[in-house]
């Protein structure tokens, strides 16, 4: 294959870069560093009055108005929540949460993950509006996590990173449930009712084989989302619901995809050659067009959109919303604010909670004989992730701005988000970093 300049200087690094986990975790970092940065200078005044610019959808008397903050967390975290579904529906269809037996030790420190850090945080808050706040340490931050795990390379083994990935989805989906039950204000049955006719819909198109992504889109975006969110039902919860109704199936077996391929190569082979020319000829083109609808039948319209989305998540939903929300203006009050009972409450949520979830789920899971470790996988590397699952970043602040209305406790809660988040990283990141180079290379993927 020719490569021409623009490949190689642009196409090719880029086509690299967004597929780079350890990448995504850095711009995401970088934007957390220059939200703080702001939130903290001569131009905090602009940078948090910036958030707050209405815009407003109307359609006839219909009309959405929000803020700029809310749209980031309720439309643009819709498609974050969106591609957390579509990586879900794909796991359970044939990935590791397909296998009872290989899921139940990830989902179980998942869930464990979660019990424990809600506990603590009631334990040192059992009352008052703080009490609202116990959901806030239940997340683990799947981007930041992997970043780390990505940044060690073979120092842990591949496994490893399978086992965090299916504690993080399992981890996501119990954080969609809270939202769902807990963090939800009055609900407009009728609004809840006619995004279910859309939802049907989608399902509907599923089930008689519509694959156009243009379908779910216009339905799901135009009709689902903006229903959704008037329903009183948080929004990002619409983007779950609609991924599991995107299809999952692909149009062609794979036999019949690998004779299709083979006959219309030796066809392309066969074709007329176009002397002194660069074009393809008219026949050419009809095979390559061919080739073309069947490579497409032969993917699933989920793994299109996630292959799309994931970038995009990736490299500008999360890192907006890292900018328009990681903004804590320290001041001269950080120290009561770092032993204030929401701050500690947190911090030790996410430090301590998940390290005692994660760890003795999988105890408790080993020493019944109801799951084992998975090769490779040392216990030294299950108390290093035990601290890594307690970065809870993003969804962490995410569940913030929907457990607290008073600007003291969100503030204090990020203070709390922030520095757990790093004091665990760093933690686990010592942990696994000390157990590769005492065992060596163990990437037996």
């Amino acid at each position: 294959m020719k490569y021409t300049p623009i490949d190689k200087l642009v196409v090719k690094p880029v086509s690299k870069l967004i597929h780079s986990s350890l990448a995504s975790g850095i711009v995401l970092f970088s934007s957390v560093i220059v939200a703080l940065v702001l939130a903290n200078s001569a131009w905090a005044n602009d940078y948090f009055h910036f958030w707050e610019y209405e815009f407003s959808i109307q359609l006839a008397d219909w009309v959405v108005s929000k803020n700029l903050h809310h749209w980031i967390n309720d439309g643009l975290m819709a498609v974050f929540f969106f591609v957390i579904g579509l990586e879900l529906k794909r796991e359970i269809m044939n990935g590791e949460l397909s296998n009872p037996k290989n899921a139940i030790l990830p989902i179980g420190a998942g869930l464990g993950g979660m019990i424990f850090p809600a506990l603590i945080y009631l334990c040192i808050n059992p009352g008052g509006n703080e009490v609202d706040g116990w959901g806030i340490p239940m997340a683990t931050d799947i981007a930041f996590a992997l970043g780390i795990l990505h940044f060690l390379g073979k120092r842990v083994p591949m496994r490893l990173k399978i086992f965090l990935t299916v504690l993080a989805i399992a981890d996501d989906l119990g954080a969609v449930l809270v939202i769902a039950f807990f963090y939800t204000s009055d609900i407009s049955m009728y609004s809840l009712g006619i995004a279910s006719v859309f939802l049907a819909i989608m399902f509907l198109g599923n089930i008689l084989g519509v694959r156009s992504l243009w379908f779910y889109s216009i339905v799901g975006l135009g009709g689902f989302w903006l229903s959704f969110s008037m329903s009183g039902v948080h929004a990002t919860i619409s983007g779950v619901l609609a991924a599991f109704a995107i299809p999952g199936n692909v149009k062609i077996s794979r036999i019949s995809f690998v004779d299709r391929m083979k006959r219309l190569i030796g066809d392309y082979e066969s074709a007329k050659v176009e002397q002194d020319t660069t074009l393809v000829s008219g026949e050419k083109m009809k095979i390559l067009s061919k080739i073309k609808y069947y490579s497409n039948a032969a993917v699933t319209p989920l793994q299109k959109l996630e292959n799309v989305l994931h970038p995009i998540v990736a490299f500008i939903i999360m890192p907006i919303f890292a900018l328009a929300n990681a903004g804590i203006a320290f001041s001269d009050e950080i120290i009561a604010d770092l032993s204030s009972p929401v701050t500690l409450g947190i911090m030790f949520g996410l430090v301590i909670g998940k390290f005692l979830g994660v760890t003795g789920m999988v105890r408790v899971l080993t020493w019944l004989k109801l799951s084992e470790l998975p090769k490779g996988v040392t216990w030294n590397h299950i108390i290093g992730v035990g601290f890594i699952a307690g970065i809870g970043f993003t969804m962490s602040l995410f569940i913030n701005n929907l457990a607290f209305t008073d600007p003291v406790l969100i503030s204090r809660a990020k203070t709390g988000i922030l520095f757990a988040s790093i004091i665990a990283g760093l933690i686990g990141f010592i942990i696994l970093s000390r157990e590769g180079r005492k065992n060596g290379v163990q990437d037996d993927a």
